[in-house]
């Protein structure tokens, strides 16, 4: 009998959700400001936790922060850091809420400053993407010298919460690198594209 179950990814067999965000969304190349800014934010809330916990409260974190509306996010105040602090659907960390104000803000500045927070992320790479071709999750690394460029570059701009393997995450997940492995089905969608128009 046929196994249809596509091949995927370690990383997340067994899960459906996980599965999904997978097929879906991982290492698929980003450029709407938006989304950029959503998983940014999650992404810092992920930092010291399974990447799983965080996608199971995805739709409660959009709920909680207007959606990632970067402006709405960006006026919080403390009235609005306390209620963050009560809501039991997202991760309650309050270094990491206060954060994600200060990220709306720079964030907003270096829309400014470069048109797009996406124009000056892909600016990293040339508007390329990097075909890493890992043979098994093993393979990759937890931060790269991109990711550490990245993230010290952020961090100048006033970003905080955005260590190089953070940042690497980030780069993994809005598919700046694609470390799909190579047995995996996704593996040769990603690998067609090799640059983004912005």
């Amino acid at each position: 009998m046929q196994n249809d179950t596509p091949k995927r990814c370690s990383f997340c067999e067994g899960d459906a959700l996980y599965e999904a965000y997978h097929d879906k969304e991982w290492g698929v190349p980003q450029t709407d400001d938006q989304k950029l800014f959503e998983s940014l934010v999650l992404e810092t809330f992920q930092a010291g936790l399974n990447w799983l916990t965080i996608l199971r409260k995805r739709e409660s974190f959009r709920e909680a922060f207007d959606q990632f509306k970067i402006d709405k996010v960006e006026a919080y105040n403390d009235e609005k850091i306390e209620a963050l602090m009560q809501d039991p659907g997202i991760i309650r960390n309050r270094s990491k809420i206060k954060a994600t104000i200060n990220n709306a803000i720079a964030f907003q500045n270096i829309q400014r400053n470069h048109g797009s927070f996406a124009c000056y992320l892909w600016s990293f790479t040339d508007k390329r993407v990097i075909h890493n071709n890992p043979r098994s999750m093993s393979d990759l690394p937890s931060k790269t010298p991109l990711s550490e460029k990245l993230s010290k570059d952020l961090k100048k701009q006033g970003f905080s919460f955005t260590g190089p393997v953070v940042v690497y995450a980030f780069l993994q997940a809005n598919g700046i690198v694609n470390d799909h492995t190579i047995d995996c089905e996704s593996y040769a969608a990603r690998s067609k594209v090799d640059s983004v128009l912005i």
